[in-house]
């Protein structure tokens, strides 16, 4: 549990602190909004690409060797963005950063998965939510005091994961078993990989500059060869006899819905993640470290309330948290777009807060545990690669659509105008998609829930 919380809590850490400090490294390379979508996107884009061809590495090679090639790769790639010296380097380290998460992240549950007794499953995910949010709040905290000690300090946010790297392969090589999928067979699935990585990359390029530059023909082009590949993807997986993602594992009503309500969910999170401190920073005019203390509640409530929530999902069943906590967090979304200038902390930013935390609390633990326990035991690697692909997916997609649908873009002009414009209607755009989470877990989640192995 140790192992899996602090490989999978180095991402998060990473992220958050990512996100609360990219007003100051769009200043330091005077970087705009295109640029800011980027440096969180070129992470997410390789992430998702790779995450379903890592979890089948790690169902054939070992869960406990890959993760430790992620943890590794991840230090790597994060000395390359602290040393960045321009916004294209740093970009394309931030890429090379999420291959790694990429290697690492399946296995993180596919391990707990692997080891916990099947009674004792829900509840470890559960707890391994709810500690893994010991990072998420201590990023935003730890990400503004760095950024707000000056313009370049936040190359520092990126070095602190080099001990926290060592750690981690140290308790691994102690105390993780070795685990695999021994029903394994057949050769990787190289060519779905490539067309799943080559359908997101060109979506994701598209809907993030074609609303900046225009939509010309490339644009037209790219977006139209990223449907094809994806396309290409199921057709391919639908013929191989070994597929990196049996569509066998849709057929399950189960497994379609909590990865469907999986997908809506996270790209609300993501979304407003994304946007909420550039909001605070450049509107509120908050400092970084007040930007990055605001969103503490949010990380508390995961922390206090994860595991009993895991615990309650298996005792009376995972459709009404999934159901009634993308309702609670599509609220607190809603109530965030009031955030202006002139708001105060107290009155405008912690209720929303506190609710949107509240809903992500009932949501997070059960629809985790339901998207692996859908699946047989021995492709708990898969479906674990699977799910957090989709979530991955969800928040790619929405970081690239969701500031030019509100008209957050780098044509807009000032940034900070932009956003005091567009942030509200981008709220409700998150919060409706949020919703439809909820709508999606009370129709297709079934009350009682029972593991297939």
């Amino acid at each position: 549990m140790l192992a899996t919380i602090l490989g999978s809590g180095m991402t998060s850490l990473d992220a958050t602190i990512v996100n609360v400090a990219l007003p100051r490294i769009g200043t330091t390379f005077g970087a705009g909004m295109q640029s800011l979508q980027w440096i969180v996107n070129a992470y997410a884009l390789t992430l998702a690409g790779l995450l379903l061809i890592s979890g089948s590495l790690g169902d054939r090679l070992g869960r406990r060797r890959i993760f430790q090639l992620g943890i590794l790769w991840f230090a790597l790639a994060s000395a390359g963005c602290a040393l960045a010296p321009t916004v294209g380097v740093l970009i394309a380290m931030r890429a090379l950063q999420g291959v790694g998460g990429a290697l690492l992240t399946p296995g993180s549950l596919a391990i707990l998965q692997a080891v916990f007794a099947r009674s004792d499953r829900s509840a470890a995910v559960g707890a391994w939510s709810g500690f893994g949010g010991i990072a998420a709040a201590i990023g935003p905290i730890l990400g503004g005091a760095i950024t707000q000690l000056g313009p370049w300090t936040w190359r520092l946010a990126f070095l602190i994961n080099l001990p926290m790297a060592g750690l981690v392969l140290w308790v691994v090589r102690r105390h993780v078993p070795e685990s695999r999928d021994t029903d394994a067979a057949g050769e990787l699935d190289l060519a779905g990989a490539v067309l799943a990585a080559l359908g997101l990359a060109g979506l994701t390029f598209a809907l993030t500059a074609g609303p900046d530059t225009g939509w010309g023909a490339l644009q037209i082009a790219v977006l139209a060869g990223g449907a094809a590949a994806l396309v290409a993807f199921v057709v391919v997986e639908a013929r191989q006899p070994h597929p990196m993602v049996p569509l066998s594992l849709f057929r399950a009503r189960q497994f379609s819905a909590a990865n469907l309500t999986t997908l809506l969910v996270y790209a609300a999170l993501g979304g407003a993640f994304f946007l909420l401190p550039l909001q605070l920073q450049k509107v509120m005019r908050l400092s970084p470290l007040a930007a990055g203390s605001s969103l503490l509640p949010i990380t508390v409530i995961m922390f206090l309330l994860s595991a009993r929530m895991g615990r309650l999902a298996q005792t009376i069943g995972p459709r009404l948290p999934m159901s009634v906590g993308p309702l609670i967090a599509a609220a607190g979304l809603a109530w965030m777009g009031r955030i202006g200038a002139d708001s105060s902390y107290a009155g405008a930013v912690l209720p929303p807060v506190l609710l949107f935390g509240l809903g992500l609390a009932f949501t997070v633990a059960p629809l985790t545990a339901t998207a692996l326990a859908a699946a047989p035991n021995h492709q708990a690697g898969l479906a674990s690669a699977i799910n957090n692909d989709v979530a991955r997916t969800g928040s790619l997609l929405a970081v690239a659509v969701l500031p030019p649908l509100a008209g957050i873009t780098q044509s807009a002009g000032d940034l900070s105008a932009a956003l005091a414009r567009g942030f509200p209607w981008a709220m409700v755009i998150a919060a409706v998609t949020c919703a439809a989470g909820g709508i999606v877990a009370a129709v297709g989640i079934r009350k009682d829930a029972p593991d297939p192995g």
